[in-house]
């Protein structure tokens, strides 16, 4: 099930029910159906909610393998709820986390294994003892999802709505470009040959595969302390030597401009890392294999609430939420060259990896005689960010975006004491502006609380590389240019610290409330939504600390590892969650509407449409997308469009 997806499970036609256990509301007594026995009248006729962990595995069964078709509005997930109460959403992880017992169990997927994949000579395993055992599992199960369930905040009536609409949008799926998917893998497969040889030339033999350890080590050992310090990472408050893809994203920008640092060789050896381990290679293996064997549509894609601390979404399986924006420029032609198997290196790029990476979003395609309507909201956090903060000075700020003018441009001239007309006027003229640029790297870096570290780094993604000192001297230039951030990054904490030391009492910072039950420090966001830092409390060194739920524990753990809250980390969950309540409002309404959206990422919303209406679809997408909820009032929100065959940048 896991290659192929639920979808394709669940459809394919040799797929049976082993076992069914059930239980209504609060009866004591579990049931469980078997195979050969009539089927309980009570679970066909039903009317009322279905709760089930993953509840879309029932449902979909339930569809294809059982044809019982009840509404999917009759489905209430409580992996769901357990997300959005910022726990794990595994039914195993769930009372771990809540400090039930660290032992994992995994029994159930043993006796899956067992009783469900065929043996040597291609017959199911028949044992009464297994089976048994299976039945015990699995009402065991309905108890533990039932008692998880009560024992936590349920999910509000919107939150079960915008649930609904996900799982519309999942069974929706998205067109895979599948000859395109399956030529990628190949070209990657070829290269990876080549990638290995060079390793090994560039080595002389000390490393003949660039997965080994010893490749992390020759590295480190051929660097100076600037990328040592580059490489030191912290897990779990553990400071270690790492060259995942980060730290190699940073060794690669420090090889530019300081070969002492990173000598060239070493550089060479650390691009071939980062091509042989590129993501996108098993992107596309992973979206062939999910796609449906008659439509190529792969479905299942977004988790809904899968973001702890934020219950923004995530994807599964297709991981669209994490494929680069970067796209081929002409996307059409390299498709073409890729699967005719033409040379795409250099034409399209420099390396095979870098082609590939950009064909990701154009391997999304629309169906024959549809099209996409595209839209993502021009900078939706840095227009949350002053807005959620109520102060005064954030309404400088705010006009900015209410009048249409660039906000970047803005920045910069504050920060350079220069004409906002004359830097616009460069940037518009000669499409780049080093000033402007620096502008929009502030704003990214400096708006959750970051200093010159943050700008650093987020330089480097948009190559902006200065000296440190001009750098500290951008950071407060900007920090004095928006007065509202340091005065709201600084209530965030008032507020929160406030309400762990008056248990039950509410505290606000702008337009965010925090209490503290005693358990959990929960924040209420100006949408109504809630969301918590889940067993809170103060460490010995009186840093306040929570049980984050997106960490595992380690094999021999005692408890779940906690994280550290602190008043930048405040900052970005609040806006990042509030700007996820204005992607949930658009898309509730897109659905109220009829409107047939395939996918949404962060920022952008995709809705699939016939060619021939596209324009007027495009115009009530956008009306849509700038309309502020009515809890959003005074939130200035513009979008940015495009009707195209492929997704695109």
């Amino acid at each position: 099930m896991r290659s192929k997806g639920v979808y394709n499970y669940a459809q394919d036609a040799s797929t049976e029910v082993l076992c069914m256990s059930y239980t209504f509301d609060d009866d004591e007594k579990i049931r469980t159906w078997l195979p050969g026995q009539p089927f309980p009248d009570a679970v066909a006729n039903h009317k009322g909610q279905i709760r089930a962990h993953n509840a879309a595995f029932e449902r979909l069964i339930f569809w294809y393998v059982l044809q019982i078709d009840f509404a999917l509005e009759q489905f209430y997930c409580t992996a769901t709820q357990a997300r959005a109460n910022c726990a794990p959403g595994s039914l195993e992880d769930v009372g771990r986390f809540a400090g039930a017992g660290m032992r994992k169990d995994h029994r159930g997927s043993q006796l899956i294994r067992l009783l469900s994949i065929p043996q040597a000579d291609g017959t199911f395993r028949e044992d009464a003892d297994l089976m048994a055992e299976m039945i015990d599992y699995c009402e065991s199960d309905v108890r533990a999802m039932r008692a998880v369930s009560q024992a936590q905040r349920g999910l509000s009536d919107d939150e079960l709505r915008d649930y609904h609409v996900n799982e519309r949008i999942n069974d929706r799926g998205v067109l895979l470009d599948k000859p395109l998917a399956l030529a990628a893998v190949r070209y990657a497969e070829a290269e990876a040959v080549d990638i290995q040889a060079v390793v090994c030339e560039i080595t002389e033999g000390q490393v003949t595969s660039v997965r080994s350890p010893k490749m992390r080590q020759w590295v480190l050992d051929r660097v100076g302390p600037q990328a040592i310090k580059l490489a030191t990472v912290h897990k779990d408050g553990v400071e270690k030597l790492s060259i995942d893809k980060n730290v190699r994203l940073n060794l690669l920008a420090l090889a530019e401009e300081n070969h002492d640092e990173v000598p060239p060789e070493v550089a060479e050896v650390i691009q071939c890392a980062d091509d042989l381990w590129a993501s996108s290679v098993a992107k596309f293996a992973r979206a062939a294999a999910l796609a449906d064997d008659e439509d190529s549509r792969v479905r299942g894609a977004f988790v809904f609430a899968g973001g702890s601390a934020t219950g923004r979404a995530s994807s599964y399986g297709l991981q669209l939420q994490n494929f680069p924006r970067k796209c081929a420029d002409n996307p059409a032609l390299a498709r073409d060259a890729i699967v005719r198997g033409h040379q795409i290196v250099p034409k399209f790029g420099p390396r095979i990896t870098d082609v590939l990476k950009g064909m990701l979003r154009p391997s999304i395609i629309a169906p024959e005689g549809k099209t996409f309507v595209i839209y993502d909201w021009s900078s939706i956090e840095a227009r949350v960010n002053p807005w959620l903060s109520l102060h005064q000075s954030s309404q400088d700020v705010l006009d900015v975006f209410a009048g249409g003018r660039d906000i970047y441009c803005r920045e910069a001239a504050a920060i350079f004491h220069e004409d906002e007309i004359d830097i616009l006027r460069e940037y518009e003229e000669t499409g780049k502006s080093d000033r402007r640029q620096q502008g929009k790297v502030a704003i990214l870096a400096c708006g959750f609380a970051g200093s010159t570290g943050a700008f650093a780094a987020m330089g480097r993604i948009y190559n902006v590389i200065i000296p440190e000192t001009d750098a500290i001297r951008i950071v407060q230039a900007w920090r004095r240019t928006n007065p509202w951030a340091p005065h709201f990054w600084s209530a965030l904490e008032r507020a929160y610290m406030a309400a762990m030391r008056n248990r039950g009492r509410e505290f606000s910072a702008g337009r965010v409330t925090y209490l503290f039950d005693g358990q959990h420090l929960w924040y209420a966001l100006p949408s109504g939504r809630v969301l918590c830092y889940p067993f809170a409390r103060f460490d010995d060194e009186g840093n306040l600390t929570y049980a984050k739920a997106s960490w595992k524990p380690a094999a021999d753990a005692k408890e779940w590892p906690r994280g550290r809250l602190w008043k930048g980390l405040a900052c970005e969950n609040v806006v990042q969650a509030t700007a996820h309540d204005v992607l949930r409002h658009a898309l509730r309404r897109l659905d109220e509407k009829g409107f047939q959206t395939i996918a949404h990422i962060h920022d952008e919303i995709i809705v699939e449409c016939a060619e021939d209406e596209a324009q007027d679809v495009a115009r009530a997408v956008r009306q849509i997308m700038v309309e502020a909820p009515a809890w959003g009032q005074g939130l200035p929100l513009a979008v940015d469009g495009k009707i195209r065959n492929r997704f695109g940048k």
